[in-house]
């Protein structure tokens, strides 16, 4: 059979212990590392005019065999495979390896549908550029209200 305890909202002010919180602040400080290697993630530029939106995406050291643009209506997902290794050697042995495998995703909804089949992509010195152009005829329209 399940306990039933009545709820304090002011149970954790009145346990309040200023000297004792203050450990629990600086708990585990110095075994942190100092330089923690950030996972990569897709940041865009978006542009519009009045027949297209150009999106410019960073994705660097990877390969645009690995990346993969899905369009469907007015949604854009861009997905990358990527692959970081570092290592260094002295005297033939290995002192340190970082690898990293993952992949990244971005997905955004633009304000209108786009023409798929004219959609182009160009990818160059880690930046993806897509060029997508609108669909005619599918603005929005305002009705009035009687």
């Amino acid at each position: 059979m399940a306990n039933i305890t009545r709820y304090d909202p002011f149970g954790d002010i009145a346990r309040f212990d200023p000297f004792r919180d203050i450990d629990d602040l600086f708990k585990g400080y110095w075994v942190r590392p100092l330089i923690k290697q950030i996972e990569p993630e897709v940041k865009i530029d978006l542009s519009e005019d009045d027949k297209a939106y150009t999106v410019h995406a960073e994705i660097p050291g990877v390969k645009k065999e690995d990346i993969k643009v899905q369009v469907e209506g007015n949604q854009v997902s861009i997905s990358a495979e990527v692959k970081e290794e570092k290592e260094e050697k002295k005297d033939k042995k290995v002192i340190r390896s970082e690898r990293y495998y993952g992949k990244v995703y971005r997905s955004f909804t633009l304000g209108q549908e786009m023409d798929q089949n004219a959609a182009k992509a160009k990818y160059s010195d880690g930046v993806l550029e897509l060029t997508l152009p609108k669909k005619q005829g599918t603005a929005a329209k305002e009705i009035s209200v009687s």
